[in-house]
C-alpha cells in the first residue's frame, strides 16, 4: 500500500507548490496586495492538508473514528452494499476545518474496495449520501466481523483518495486515503457493539473511541 507522508498529506504537495509560486510571482511583480491574498491561499491550502500524528488506543476491542469532524447520524439500517447484515450507520462529517486523513477503525484485512461515481450535493445531506461519488471499504477484522467505511465526496470535495486495495492488513489508526475540500464519511458496524458516541460529538481520526466490539 502507498504511504502517505507527514506532517503534511503527499496529495496536497502539488496544490501547496502552486499556491507558493503564485505568492512568489506576485510579490516580485510588487503587486502587494494580491501577494498578500495569495498567501493567505498558501497557508489555508498548507493547513488543509495537515496530517498530524495521532495516539491511537491499544484496547483489542476499541473502534476509532475513520475521520475528524461531527457525528451526524447513527442509526439501525439493513446495509444490502457492503456486509450484507443490519447494522450500525455512523456518519461522521468533515468540514474544510478538519483534518481531512481518513484512518482505518480497527486492525483488519481489506477484502473489498468498491468505487461509485456519483453527483457533489452537500454531503451532510440525505440525497449527498445517496448520490455522491464514494470509495467504500470493507475490512474483516481478526474476529471474522466485517466493517465497512465509505468515503463520500461533498458539494466542494471533488477528489476522493484511496491508498488501500484488496488484500491489504490496516492496522488501527492506520492512514488509508483522504478527501479534497469537505466531506463525510460513512461507518457500517456490527449491531453487536457498544456504542460510546452521541449525534452531535466532534471527533478526531484514529483517537477518539467508538465503540468496542464484543
Amino acid at each position: 500500500m502507498k504511504k502517505p507522508q507527514v506532517p503534511v498529506a503527499l496529495e496536497g504537495y502539488p496544490f501547496i507548490g502552486f499556491a507558493a509560486l503564485t505568492t512568489l510571482v506576485l510579490a516580485i511583480l510588487d503587486y502587494d496586495c494580491s501577494a498578500l491574498f495569495a498567501l493567505f491561499v498558501t497557508a489555508f491550502v498548507l493547513y488543509f492538508f495537515r496530517d498530524p500524528e495521532r495516539i491511537t488506543p491499544e484496547d483489542e476491542d476499541v473502534l476509532v473514528s475513520p475521520a475528524d469532524g461531527k457525528v451526524i447520524l447513527i442509526e439501525k439500517v439493513f446495509d444490502d452494499k457492503f456486509v450484507k447484515e443490519h447494522v450500525y450507520k455512523v456518519s461522521i462529517f468533515m468540514n474544510v476545518f478538519n483534518v481531512h486523513v481518513n484512518r482505518s477503525p480497527c486492525p483488519g484485512t481489506v477484502t473489498q474496495v468498491q468505487y461509485f461515481p456519483g453527483m457533489f450535493f452537500s454531503a451532510n445531506t440525505e440525497r449527498g449520501a445517496l448520490e455522491n461519488e464514494a470509495c467504500a471499504l470493507t475490512i474483516e477484522t481478526r474476529s471474522n466481523r466485517k466493517i465497512a467505511v465509505v468515503q463520500v465526496a461533498g458539494l466542494i470535495a471533488r477528489r476522493i483518495v484511496c491508498w488501500a486495495g484488496k488484500g491489504d492488513r490496516l492496522m488501527r489508526g492506520e492512514r488509508f486515503g483522504l478527501i479534497r475540500f469537505g466531506s463525510r464519511v460513512d461507518l457500517y458496524l456490527p449491531q453487536q457493539i457498544q456504542l460510546e458516541v452521541s449525534l452531535g460529538q466532534k471527533v478526531r481520526a484514529g483517537e477518539t473511541v467508538l465503540g468496542y466490539l464484543p
